[in-house]
């Protein structure tokens, strides 16, 4: 049977279910150990038991159609009954480099972007930014991103989880960047998104609450960046990734 087929007749059969990121290897008729925090979550708040159907992913690229095998104090197993290919992934890759921000925006605006198709995030130090991470704070603030990213996946579809890189400074970032078609945000230009044909892959440069600063925008038109408005208003720095993806996906993905 084709694999979206499987995957069609399994929601099919059980409707709506939990989707889990788990990642493992998935073959048919072995069994897979749930993580602690997934596990906790659905047989002590979800109250699944024995039997159960829900759908696992692994984050790069395969969705298997489980069922609950053994739930206990000391672990709890899905037993897989069908393994099939992701469908949710978008056709246009953009990469997102995001100023990073304080508190909740900066989880907001990778939550969003995840679920509008991101194939990668890449949080930025920029000139105006006043949050700087380092040591234990940055790797346990990038394990955190990572984990929106992958709950973002669990709600939209995704069977692949985009990787949020190291946080850098925005120039090595610029150094990097292959993409065809490079964009920034920039409320000042005037330059409305009038783009026809369709590009290989995106970047996608966001900049902090203060704005991009003079430097940071010479350095940016340096890496063959244009500049792009979004209309009149003055959009939030999670706000603006959310637009911006909308109308790349509207004329070259999949919205």
């Amino acid at each position: 049977m084709p694999e979206t087929l499987q995957a069609a007749d399994w929601y099919a059969q059980h409707g709506k279910m939990p989707r889990v990121y788990v990642p493992a290897a998935f073959v048919a008729g072995s069994d897979v150990v749930l993580p602690e925090g997934p596990a906790r979550h659905l047989t002590r708040v979800l109250r699944m038991s024995e039997g159960a159907p829900l759908v696992l992913f692994d984050g790069e690229g395969l969705e298997a159609g489980v069922r609950l095998a053994e739930v206990s104090r000391k672990q709890t197993l899905a037993r897989v009954e069908a393994v099939w290919s992701g469908s949710g992934e978008s056709p246009l890759p953009v990469h997102l480099g995001q100023a990073i921000s304080k508190g909740d925006r900066m989880d907001y605006a990778i939550q969003k972007a995840v679920e509008l198709g991101v194939a990668a995030i890449t949080p930025l130090y920029t000139e105006r930014g006043d949050v700087r991470l380092k040591g234990d704070r940055e790797a346990k603030k990038l394990a955190h991103w990572q984990a929106v990213a992958a709950s973002a996946c669990e709600q939209s579809g995704r069977a692949v989880v985009p990787p949020i890189h190291r946080p850098v400074a925005l120039q090595a970032w610029l150094d990097e960047r292959e993409e065809p078609l490079r964009l920034m945000l920039h409320l000042a230009t005037g330059n409305a998104f009038d783009r026809q044909d369709c590009p290989a892959s995106v970047a996608l440069l966001i900049g902090p609450e203060g704005g991009l600063s003079e430097i940071d925008i010479a350095a940016a038109q340096n890496a063959a960046f244009t500049p792009l408005t979004l209309g009149p208003r003055v959009l939030r720095t999670e706000t603006a990734p959310i637009v911006a993806l909308s109308l790349l996906q509207h004329y070259f993905g999949d919205l």
